[in-house]
């Protein structure tokens, strides 16, 4: 076992007693007082019209294509460089999948690209913001300022607490998805949210998210009672997870902050070798503010990764890389409208490494982590 692992899940606040709290209640399933205090943070954090928590970051994206209404002969935009959720999710309610390339500073997505891949078919496109680093929004918002007809959904997985331009990672599109899964900068094991951010979306996502039921009207007084409306799912998270995450929430402050200083620790220690040995760290455009969600280095080599890789591990470090790109996945050829071309998301996919990056990493290991990846850097080469 690695002496620094990649990844830590920490308790950071209340969680365990809110747990407790949650499990003698009487209410453990969805839609309890936790999940509403829980929900409550986030729409305050991002402005949202309504928050809705569910199982995962997967089924916040599933939701938000069941509410686009999607069918076989639509397609949906979707970066080739991200994990596959940001497309099964659209893929699985029967639409097309067109892949984009990356543009090689914020590894979001190619404007540029996405220009050339816009046709009458094109419902939406989904922009994710990797490592917490906002995509360029602008040049999305360029390209689509002639298609009102095509949704924005943010993919915010790494993004919550993150800014582009001053405005909250997850309120630019009309729908995004957050993850509070255990590698996530807040968690609680497994548990996402839909952040809807147009006031129209917001009854028929919660009868969608109900089971198809208009359970919430009912409980909101605006029925005498509640049956079968629409198709849907259970998709809401429990309310001891939603309590678990409360406590996480609550330390937001404090979590960003450390996380903050080791993603500033990397950087402040590895800038001058990565100068020398041609690594690219990460960008940070002027107008973004990072969620400060993990750290990589983009090695000048492909050929070099797997060899520094073991040398890490062999010191006791672990580290991994990040994505398969999608373009060229034996899933991503089955539910693809037509082939496209992403050699930027390619050549980063080779070349990425991801160091580890946890809450309680402390300064020292942070030292240690970037001279042992120089020292294998140099070694490999």
């Amino acid at each position: 076992m690695a002496d620094i692992p990649f990844n830590v899940p920490e308790l950071v606040g209340r969680e365990l007693e809110y747990v407790g709290e949650s499990m003698t209640s009487g209410h453990t399933s969805s839609g309890g007082p936790f999940s509403a205090r829980a929900g409550a943070v986030l729409q305050e954090a991002t402005g949202a019209e309504e928050v809705l928590l569910t199982t995962s970051c997967t089924t916040a994206l599933e939701l938000s294509a069941m509410l686009l209404d999607l069918g076989p002969d639509d397609t949906v935009v979707v970066p080739s460089f991200t994990f596959t959720s940001s497309a099964l999710a659209f893929a699985r309610q029967g639409a097309k999948i067109l892949f984009c390339d990356i543009e090689p500073e914020t590894l979001g997505i190619d404007p540029d690209h996405l220009a050339t891949l816009l046709d009458d078919t094109v419902r939406a496109v989904v922009v994710v913001h990797y490592a917490g680093v906002a995509c360029d929004m602008a040049g999305v918002r360029r390209v689509l300022a002639d298609r009102p007809d095509v949704v924005v959904v943010e993919d915010a997985a790494h993004g919550l607490f993150g800014r582009y331009e001053g405005e909250p990672l997850g309120s630019l599109g009309r729908f995004a998805s957050l993850s509070f899964h255990e590698t996530k900068n807040f968690v609680c094991g497994e548990g996402g949210a839909l952040l809807l951010n147009d006031r129209k979306d917001v009854e028929r996502a919660r009868i969608l998210y109900d089971k198809g039921t208009d359970r919430q009207a009912f409980f909101l007084g605006q029925v005498d009672k509640y049956s079968w409306r629409d198709t849907g799912s259970s998709f809401g998270m429990s309310d001891t997870l939603a309590a678990y995450l409360l406590g996480q929430l609550e330390q937001a402050e404090s979590i960003q902050a450390r996380r903050r200083a080791v993603w500033e620790g990397y950087a402040e220690a590895l800038a001058g070798p990565a100068e020398q040995l041609g690594l690219r760290l990460p960008v940070v455009p002027d107008e973004c503010d990072p969620a400060y969600h993990l750290f990589h280095v983009l090695l000048p080599d492909a050929e070099l990764r797997p060899r520094v890789m073991a040398t890490m591990r062999e010191q006791g470090i672990a580290t991994t890389f990040h994505y398969v790109t999608l373009h060229d996945s034996a899933g991503g050829r089955r539910f693809a409208a037509r082939p496209t071309e992403c050699p930027v998301s390619s050549d980063v996919s080779s070349r990425l490494v991801r160091l580890p990056f946890f809450n309680s990493l402390s300064s020292g290991d942070v030292e240690r982590v970037a001279r042992e990846l120089v020292a294998a850097v140099r070694m490999a080469g």
